[in-house]
């Protein structure tokens, strides 16, 4: 499973670890992606989305 917010589209984004002794390494920053119930076409679906969505209200819950 692709590791993508299902609203933005936000996804890995890739940089360097820098030591002390300025020694670089390849690392990978991911985004922080929960399970949510939401509202998708009409239907409550489970979706992965980032936190940035659902604090800013992208993401609809369904009633009860």
């Amino acid at each position: 499973m692709a590791k993508v917010c299902d609203i933005c589209g936000k996804g890995p984004v890739t940089g360097n670890n820098v030591s002390h002794a300025n020694n670089h390494t390849r690392r990978r920053w991911l985004p922080n992606l929960q399970r949510v119930r939401a509202v998708v076409d009409g239907r409550p679906r489970r979706i992965r989305v980032c936190t940035r969505c659902i604090r800013t209200g992208r993401v609809t819950k369904p009633l009860a």
